[in-house]
This record gives structure tokens, C-alpha cells and sequence, in this order.
């Protein structure tokens, strides 16, 4: 027994040291598809088309690799159709069309406030779901990292804001905790693959039905893109949007999120601002300001302080699902 702890113990850094890894490398993904959205946008597209086809092609690169993950373990599909349902329907659709009907009615970056605020209601949840009561040093660090997070999205300026838009951000919001929790969540003997990719296929289902059914509007262009000043085929930026902002970024934010737990991942995916005010410049020529800069380091005192402030089990594997699923 022992021999067994030590062993624990000596891999747990090496656990963290990966997971923070694959955090990074998740955010940085997700964070690219501003950038990439803008220019299909600019050529045409509507919004509900270019995410439609994010995910679904998202879903086609993960599918093979997905069904191989489980190397034959077929039988834990059935017992987990309804967690992978979930996962697509809240964490993949839901979050998605929530906040491109919310964009509808306010800022972009006032969206962006209140879905990133998600790390808030992963914290509410554990605290009263899971009797994971936060810290001091977990409190003083979200808020150090909400300050950062408002100056990042530069909105100290002020602006109004209409309520329909504010419940649909809301809802965006809780679709994000959704994908925090869930996929923290290895009960289940899923792959992040095979979670991955059967709720990426889900979710593109059920926004294309959305689609079809008018609930989002659809529209798409063969124009030409145009990516760090240079025009580019319209395909560059689809095949960009479903193969790394959503086909990479979540098998790596799932793999993450498993390694460090729902609470900690959820703030050290506040980093995915920090990696679209990168892109918007390189790709866009939209340069960051003085301040934005200075919300970055907050985010990332932040998410140190959260840290610090973590129980010392944390990142060990817990069942979840079972809370949007019965």
C-alpha cells in the first residue's frame, strides 16, 4: 500500500505538469476561432453556418479515431448514450447557439464576460453538489482573474445592456460549466476521444436541425478569406475552425480537465482571451492595448492564486455525469 501511494504521489506533478500543458494548448485552440469565424463572417457566412460546420466536421475527424479509442470496449457505449447526448445538446450546441443568439443583442465582448463567468458556476456547483467548499485563495483569485478578464475585453468603458441578451449569455455561460464538469468526469470509462467525438456529432446534428428549422439562420459564401492580409480559399478557414478550434481543443481540453478537475481547468481556460487578442492580432492586425495586456498577467496571477488555493486531491477522477443525465 505503500509502495502504491509513493507511486501515486511521484506521477501526481507529472499529472499536473500535462494537464496544464493540454490546458494551454486548448485554449490557444479554441481562441483561434475568432479570428478565423471573422473572416468567413466578413466573406458572408452567417454565424450559425460556420459553427454548424465547425462541429460537424469536427465530429468527422474525431469519429474513426473516437471508435478506435475504446478499443473494442463497445459495451460502454449504451450505458453512456445519454451522457454523450448531454455533452453535445448543453456543453456543445447549447453553449454555441446561446451565445451566438446572445451576440445578437450585445457586444461581443460583453458576451464574452458573462459566458467566461462559468468558472463562477463550476465553483457554486462542486461547493453545493459535490461539498467541495473553495478556499480563501480560491475566492481572492477569481476575482483577481475577473478583474483581469474585464480588462482583457476592455469594457471598462461601460455599456448597456438588454435582457433578452443577458439570458441568452446566461445560458452560454451555464453551457460552458456543463463542458467543465462533464468532461472532468472518467466514471464513465469514455476516452476523451470517444467523448469528444460522439458529442461533437450530437451537437452538429442537433445545430443543423436548428438550422434547417429556422431557429438559426444559414448562409454561406465561396469568397475568398482574407488571413493576415493575405486572401485565402474560403475552405482554409473551415477546415481551420473544425480541425483545431474544435476538433483539437476539446480531445485536449477534455484529456486537461481530467488531469487538473473541473474547478482549476475552468480557470486556466480564462487563457483562451488571452490567446484570441494573439490571433485577432496576428491574423487580423488587431493589436492589443496597454490595458488588455495588463488584464492578461491578472488572468494568469489569477489562475496561479486559484491554484494555490486547490485541495490537495485535486485533478483525481469524479462521477458527474450522472448529475445531467438521470
Amino acid at each position: 500500500m505503500t509502495m502504491l501511494t509513493d507511486d501515486m504521489m511521484a506521477r501526481r506533478p507529472t499529472r499536473l505538469a500535462s494537464g496544464f500543458g493540454l490546458a494551454v494548448a486548448s485554449s490557444a485552440a479554441f481562441g483561434l476561432s475568432g479570428p478565423l469565424a471573422k473572416s468567413l463572417l466578413d466573406a458572408g457566412w452567417t454565424a450559425g453556418s460556420a459553427v454548424t460546420a465547425r462541429v460537424l466536421i469536427a465530429a468527422a475527424v474525431l469519429l474513426v479515431p473516437g471508435m478506435l479509442a475504446l478499443r473494442g470496449r463497445w459495451n460502454l457505449l449504451a450505458p453512456n448514450a445519454g451522457t454523450i447526448l448531454a455533452y453535445g445538446a448543453f456543453a456543445v450546441a447549447g453553449c454555441q447557439l446561446a451565445f451566438f443568439n446572445a451576440v445578437g443583442y450585445m457586444p461581443v465582448g460583453v458576451a464574452l464576460l458573462i459566458e467566461f463567468t462559468s468558472p463562477i458556476a463550476v465553483i457554486g456547483w462542486m461547493w453545493l453538489r459535490r461539498g467541495q467548499r473553495p478556499t480563501v485563495k480560491t475566492f481572492v483569485g477569481a476575482v483577481v482573474a475577473a478583474v483581469g478578464l474585464v480588462l482583457v475585453l476592455d469594457l471598462v468603458s461601460g455599456t448597456s445592456l438588454d435582457p433578452v441578451g443577458v439570458l441568452w449569455a446566461l445560458g452560454a455561460m451555464a453551457g460552458a460549466a456543463v463542458y467543465w464538469i462533464m468532461s472532468a468526469d472518467e466514471g464513465n470509462g469514455l476516452p476523451p476521444l470517444t467523448l469528444a467525438a460522439g458529442g461533437l456529432l450530437c451537437g452538429g446534428t442537433l445545430l443543423l436541425l436548428a438550422g434547417l428549422i429556422g431557429i438559426v439562420p444559414f448562409g454561406a459564401s465561396t469568397a475568398d478569406v482574407v488571413l493576415a492580409d493575405v486572401a485565402m480559399p474560403w475552405w482554409v478557414s473551415i477546415l481551420g475552425l473544425g480541425v483545431v478550434t474544435a476538433a483539437l481543443a476539446y480531445v485536449c481540453g477534455i484529456a486537461a480537465i481530467r488531469r487538473l478537475g473541473s474547478r482549476l481547468a475552468s480557470f486556466v481556460g480564462l487563457t483562451e482571451v488571452l490567446s484570441a487578442l494573439v490571433f485577432a492580432w496576428l491574423l487580423l492586425g488587431e493589436a492589443p492595448r496597454l490595458v488588455q495586456v495588463g488584464g492578461g498577467v491578472l488572468i494568469l496571477i489569477g489562475v496561479i492564486v486559484v491554484k494555490l488555493g486547490e485541495p490537495s486531491n485535486a485533478g483525481t477522477p469524479v462521477k458527474c455525469a450522472s448529475d445531467f443525465t438521470a
